[in-house]
């Protein structure tokens, strides 16, 4: 009777960790992490530093373990992208043009395909990666969002990747909050997809309150913010 009794314990306590260690590993089948642009340009050393822009790594390396899936994307500009102030006379890094598909903010080259400073952070460890998507590859057209070009009318392959997955629960985490996250976020709830954006796991180039008014704008969208340590608590 005793040999049975502790046959069961044994085996509830196994069923236990057995429990625990999904929970910690298998975040809902058809929820996924969107990592958005962790990569050597974004941070200190970088050709297009977001401020504090590292700090997001161990707070994404943290919440990795609990998806299952695993979604990054990669700014892989060519030379001379259209986004580069270097490509139009006479313009300055950070000033607004009009380009035929809108305003365009002309930004300082980066993210040059192949090089160094384009790579992803060499401390990111997210085993469980599914997919490195890469953006801003056509020369003409920038893409902030992982979903769309700026042209608004490309589309990256992401919402019909997603969908092929069963996937409809997204949270996004990466550079820069009130850019691409900002623009990768509202296209995906603009596609259908439930949207979380773990605020911890992002940082703006824009900085103290004049983030705000992003946030109002994506909450006021359906767009959730959260903190990462809410992530294993869902």
């Amino acid at each position: 009777m005793h040999s049975i009794k502790a046959v069961v314990i044994s085996f509830y306590f196994l069923l236990l960790a057995s429990s625990q260690i999904c929970a910690q590993t298998n975040f809902q089948s058809s929820a996924a992490l969107l990592v958005i642009d962790v990569q050597n340009c974004f941070v200190d050393g970088g050709s297009l530093p977001v401020p504090s822009g590292a700090e997001v790594i161990p707070v994404i390396n943290k919440i990795a373990p609990f998806f299952q899936n695993i979604i990054v994307s990669q700014d892989w500009h060519p030379p001379g992208h259209i986004s580069f102030a270097s490509a139009h006379p006479g313009a300055i890094p950070f000033e607004a043009i009009t380009l035929p598909y809108g305003e365009q903010i002309l930004w300082p080259d980066h993210c040059i395909q192949g090089s160094k400073d384009a790579a992803l952070h060499p401390d990111l460890d997210l085993p469980n990666t599914q997919l490195i998507l890469r953006k801003g590859f056509h020369k003409d057209v920038d893409s902030y969002s992982a979903f769309m070009e700026a042209d608004r009318k490309t589309s990256t392959g992401l919402a019909a990747y997603l969908s092929d997955q069963q996937i409809n629960t997204l949270y996004i985490v990466g550079l820069a909050t009130d850019f691409c996250v900002a623009w990768t976020a509202s296209d995906a709830r603009e596609a259908g997809f439930n949207v979380y954006v773990v605020e911890d796991a992002t940082r703006a180039i824009t900085s103290g309150d004049s983030i705000e008014p992003v946030w109002h704008t994506l909450n006021s969208k359906g767009i959730h913010r959260i903190q990462s340590d809410q992530i294993g608590k869902r």
